[in-house]
């Protein structure tokens, strides 16, 4: 096995390998590249990123600073916004569903590190992947840890730091993160009301400037 083989595949491994230097140098062009795009260099910085990441789905939008490993063990659905800030080290690799938020400042690790101090300075590390489904929102300055998965439909807390698997259909934050509860029709119900009345207000608010 060659060592980004071994890398991906959570083996332990040696990132100073000529491979993997070549690849981060790639990584490097394009993050800057992305993160020093001007203001309003919106179609430019979309190219740029799906150039730098895996895979990525329709509807992506990141905010630049952005920060990864490799970006080409990054795969994004559709619907993807990352906030600024964020930062994705993906020596395993990171997959992440449809209609997925982030806020401000998420790191996403998947680097683990031996606990015995004599393997860890032969500079050996290892990874494992993290995986997020769909209709996920995260907030700000969460951290997910090597090895997590976050089921569907979830809410994370801002400052969480996820240490283990969340469920699909629940809420959870915290230090470390946990489930505090469900997501239930009664949520669902009551934001759905929310949305029709502000689609009807907004409505409301054209029809009466067209008769001013």
């Amino acid at each position: 096995m060659s060592e980004k083989d071994r890398m991906v595949s959570g083996e332990l491994y040696i990132a100073r390998d000529a491979e993997l230097e070549e690849l981060n140098l790639r990584r490097r062009r394009l993050e800057q590249k992305f993160n020093t795009s001007a203001y309003d260099a919106f179609g430019e910085r979309e190219r740029v990123i799906r150039e730098l990441l895996g895979g990525a789905g329709s509807g992506i939008w990141v905010e630049p600073p952005f920060h990864c490993d490799y970006g080409c063990n990054i795969v994004v659905g559709d619907n993807f916004y990352a906030n600024c800030d964020c930062i994705f080290l993906d020596v395993a690799p990171i997959r992440i569903g449809d209609n997925v938020f982030l806020g401000p400042r998420i790191g996403m690790y998947t680097p683990y590190h031996p606990i015995d101090a004599s393997v860890r300075n032969e500079a050996l590390e290892g990874g494992k992947p993290i995986t997020i489904g769909s209709d996920v929102w995260i907030g700000g300055s969460a951290v997910i840890c090597p090895g997590v998965t976050i089921g569907d439909d979830v809410v994370i807390g801002a400052g969480s730091v996820v240490v283990k698997d969340i469920p699909s259909h629940s809420v959870a934050v915290g230090n470390p993160c946990h489930v505090v509860r469900a997501i239930t029709d009664a949520d669902r119900d009551y934001w759905q009301a929310k949305a029709r009345e502000y689609r009807a207000a907004v409505a409301a608010e054209r029809a009466a400037a067209q008769t001013d």
